[in-house]
């Protein structure tokens, strides 16, 4: 008979989520996993498979949490250059308010494993396609309520919010405060 699994899978991988945010994928070690999680390795490639089986699930598990919480910044109600402007500022608060500075999880991602890592890459690839996707939406709901020019193209400008939520995360690390990152968010959101 097999023995029951001690420990949820799902908790599992957000206590993995949480050591590959902080540490990176190259840096978390087996040991550090099996610590984080209060298992041993024998049960950790049982139930996972591998580091990097792992680290793929965390991540999908950081995607679901943060795409889920851009859309409801961004679904609320009121103009819509304002809740971009508050999304964007609301990200970078929390990036800033983050004692260890981790920035967003996708990005260090990106940055550390896309010439590396086919599926992390897409993984991530797809992540921002979605983010891009909808920030086009709301500058595409801007133009009909006439917020923003309808001659201006709304796929570009959905890239340019994507550039500039992404450069925004990667500046949060190491900022010293939010003046910096106010101002390119204020500039970006202003500029439509």
């Amino acid at each position: 008979m097999a023995r029951p699994k001690q420990f949820d899978p799902e908790a599992a991988v957000v206590h993995a989520m949480e050591v590959f945010w902080r540490k990176g994928y190259a840096a978390t070690t087996p040991q550090d996993l099996v610590d984080a999680l209060g298992i041993g390795k024998g049960s950790l490639y049982n139930a996972f498979g591998s580091k990097h089986d792992l680290f793929l699930l965390a991540l999908r598990r950081y995607r679901d949490g943060q795409s889920l919480a851009l859309v409801e910044m961004l679904e609320e109600g009121g103009p819509v250059k304002e809740r971009l402007r508050g999304a964007l500022k609301l990200l970078a608060a929390m990036d800033l308010g983050d004692p260890d500075r981790r920035g967003c999880m996708a990005v260090n991602s990106a940055t550390e494993l896309a010439g590396t890592d086919q599926a992390a890459a897409e993984l991530v690839r797809r992540m921002f396609d979605r983010t891009e996707s909808a920030f086009q939406a709301m500058v595409e709901e801007g133009q009909r309520a006439g917020e923003i020019d309808p001659g201006r193209d709304a796929a570009a400008l959905g890239s340019m919010l994507l550039d500039i939520l992404v450069g925004s995360r990667v500046l949060a690390r190491i900022a010293e405060g939010p003046e910096r990152l106010a101002r390119v968010i204020d500039a970006t959101i202003d500029s439509l």
